[in-house]
C-alpha cells in the first residue's frame, strides 16, 4: 500500500512530530551557558527565551482553536515542520547575521520554532485521534504518541551531551543544523501520508458551546494540573541528582531529568500495551495518588539520593495524565473538534508554566528552600484527582 493510502505512516509521521517537539524544546536550554559567554548576553535576556518559547506557543493554541478547521490539518502540519526547521537552524545561523545584536537574531530563531512547536501541539493528536482505528485502541495509540516526546527529550540530551563531548561545544551551530534536518524531513512526509480529520465540516461544537459546558471545564482543569505537575518536579530533577549523587551538571541532566524522561516514557509505554485491560480513568486517579508520594519522597526525604528517587517515580506517574485527558475528553466529547484540543493544549501549557511558578514563589517565601516549593506542588496532583472523580458524574457532551 502507497504512503497516500496507509495510515501507519501518517501515525509514523506524527512520532517524528513529538521528537521535533522534544528538540525544540530541550535542545536550546543546553546552550543557554554557551549563548551568555558566547553572545555577552545577561541572565535576565537568557530567561527571557524560554518565556517567548512558551507564550507563543500558547498564542498558537490558542489562535489554531479558532483557524485550524478552516485553513486544513495538512498545510499546517508541513507549515508546523519547516517553522521547526527554520527555526533551529536560524539558532546558530541568525546570531551571525545581525553581528550588531545577536539576540535579535536568537530571539527571531525562538520564534519561529516556537510557532512550529505550538502548531505540531495542538495538530498531532487530533491527526492520530482520527486515524481508522478500533475505539478501544484510541486511549492506547495517544498514550504511545505522546511517549515519543519522552523518548525525543532522551534522544536530544544524550546525542547533543555526546556531541559535545566528541567534538566539543563549540561546534554546536553545526548540530543546530543537523537537528533542523528532523523537521525538514518530516515536512515532506506530512505532505504525502493520508490526513483524516476529527469531524466532518459543520459538525463541530462551537468555541462559544464548548466554554458554556462544565464538562469543557473540568477538562481543562485537568490539563492544567496534568500539565503542572509534571514541570513542577522536572524542573528541580536535575538539583536532586547534583545534590544527592554529588556529580557534574552533565551526569546531573542525565541522571535527572533525562532519568524523568524515561520513567514518563515507560509509563507512556505501558498503558498503551495493556490499555484494554486497564480503566484508563481509574488508573489516572492511581497515578494522581502515585505522584503525591513522590513529591512527598522529594519534599520530606533527609537524604538527596531518595530526594532523586522521588523525581523519577513522578516521571512514572505523570506519562499518563497528559495523553489520557486528551483521551478522555475526544471521548466524552465527539464533536469537541481541533478546537477541543487547542484549548486544550491551551490548559495543559498554562499549566507547564503554572506549575514551576507555584513552586518557585513558595520556595523564595520560605527563604530559597526548594523542598518547601515542592510540597506546595502536591496541590496539582490532589485536584487532578478531585477532577477525575467528579468527571464520573458528567455525561457525554
Amino acid at each position: 500500500m502507497s504512503v497516500k493510502n496507509n495510515y501507519s505512516h501518517t501515525i509514523r509521521a506524527s512520532y517524528i512530530g513529538y521528537i521535533t517537539q522534544a528538540i525544540i524544546n530541550n535542545f536550546a536550554p543546553l546552550l543557554f551557558l554557551t549563548f551568555q559567554k558566547s553572545y555577552n548576553i545577561p541572565i535576565k535576556q537568557i530567561t527571557l527565551l524560554v518565556t517567548i518559547n512558551f507564550a507563543v506557543q500558547l498564542l498558537v493554541d490558542f489562535l489554531s482553536a479558532k483557524f485550524a478547521d478552516i485553513i486544513g490539518y495538512r498545510p499546517l502540519a508541513v507549515t508546523a515542520h519547516i517553522c521547526s526547521a527554520a527555526g533551529l537552524a536560524g539558532l546558530g545561523l541568525f546570531p551571525e547575521l545581525f553581528k550588531q545584536n545577536p539576540y535579535a537574531g536568537l530571539l527571531i530563531a525562538i520564534i519561529l520554532y516556537a510557532v512550529g512547536g505550538g502548531l505540531i501541539e495542538v495538530l498531532i493528536s487530533p491527526i492520530v485521534e482520527a486515524c481508522p482505528a478500533e475505539s478501544s485502541k484510541k486511549s492506547a495509540n495517544m498514550s504511545l504518541l505522546h511517549s515519543f516526546y519522552c523518548w525525543g527529550h532522551v534522544f536530544v540530551v544524550i546525542v547533543s551531551t555526546l556531541f559535545f563531548v566528541c567534538f566539543g561545544i563549540e561546534n554546536w551551530k553545526i548540530l543546530a543544523c543537523i537537528w533542523a534536518v528532523i523537521p525538514l524531513l518530516n515536512a515532506f512526509y506530512f505532505s504525502r501520508v493520508p490526513i483524516a480529520t476529527l469531524t466532518q465540516k459543520g459538525e463541530s461544537m462551537s468555541i462559544k458551546n464548548l466554554v458554556t459546558s462544565k464538562l469543557f471545564w473540568l477538562l481543562i482543569l485537568l490539563m492544567v494540573c496534568s500539565g503542572a505537575s509534571e514541570q513542577a518536579m522536572i524542573q528541580w530533577a536535575s538539583v536532586f541528582a547534583e545534590a544527592g549523587l554529588k556529580v557534574s551538571k552533565t551526569i546531573g541532566d542525565l541522571m535527572g531529568p533525562c532519568l524523568f524522561a524515561v520513567l514518563m516514557g515507560i509509563s507512556r509505554v505501558f498503558y498503551s500495551k495493556f490499555s484494554e485491560k486497564i480503566n484508563l480513568r481509574v488508573f489516572m486517579i492511581f497515578c494522581g495518588g502515585l505522584c503525591i508520594v513522590s513529591y512527598l519522597l522529594a519534599s520530606l526525604s533527609p537524604n538527596p539520593v531518595i530526594g532523586l528517587i522521588g523525581c523519577a517515580i513522578c516521571g512514572l506517574s505523570v506519562g499518563i495524565m497528559w495523553p489520557g485527558t486528551f483521551s478522555i475528553a475526544a471521548e466524552k466529547c465527539p464533536k469537541g473538534g481541533t478546537a477541543l484540543f487547542a484549548l486544550l493544549a491551551l490548559g495543559g501549557d498554562l499549566g507547564c508554566s503554572g506549575g514551576p511558578t507555584l513552586v518557585g514563589i513558595t520556595s523564595e517565601v520560605a527563604g530559597g528552600s526548594i523542598k518547601t516549593g515542592i510540597i506546595a506542588g502536591i496541590v496539582f496532583p490532589t485536584v487532578l484527582i478531585i477532577g477525575l472523580l467528579l468527571l464520573s458524574k458528567q455525561k457525554a457532551a
